[in-house]
């Protein structure tokens, strides 16, 4: 397994949470980005740093992952494409996204465009707490239980 993060808007706590779970089993991670990014040093810790533009990073995750890698994203059509190719999706705030879930989430994600075309302001989502790090790291634990080190 590869763990792949949608680094640009991952929070930091996060990361850490995930640098930690690299170390420990053993897994490559890669951050990518479109802007450098600091990372402790590691031979399991990398970075891709793409260049700006709508989808760069997205698209480039989707094209290096591969069945029964991980993607960290809280973006939703990234998430559906990457379970088309057999991979797991996991948000920073702890949602598994699965093949039954996702066609859900992309229908509210629609919806929620729409609103914003027409003007109404959503807001955003609230900030990250602690039950979202909790949630997270639960999540990302039972998805590496089965993992064996390299």
């Amino acid at each position: 397994m590869h763990i792949w993060v949608d680094a640009d808007a991952c929070p930091t706590v996060i990361k850490d949470i995930l640098y930690r779970a690299a170390e420990r089993k053993q897994l490559q991670l890669t951050l990518v980005a479109n802007q450098p990014l600091r990372v402790p040093p590691s031979p399991y810790i990398n970075t891709l740093t793409v260049t700006s533009g709508f989808d760069v990073a997205d698209n480039e995750i989707v094209e290096r992952c591969q069945a029964g890698d991980l993607v960290i994203t809280s973006d939703i059509p990234l998430a559906a494409d990457v379970l088309k190719k057999g991979a797991h999706a996991l948000s920073p705030r702890g949602e598994r996204y699965t093949k039954d879930t996702i066609g859900a989430r992309l229908n509210v994600r629609d919806f929620m465009d729409t609103m914003r075309a027409s003007g109404v302001q959503s807001g955003g989502p609230p900030p990250l707490n602690q039950r979202d790090r909790m949630q997270f790291a639960n999540h990302l634990d039972s998805l590496l239980a089965n993992v064996k080190k390299a």
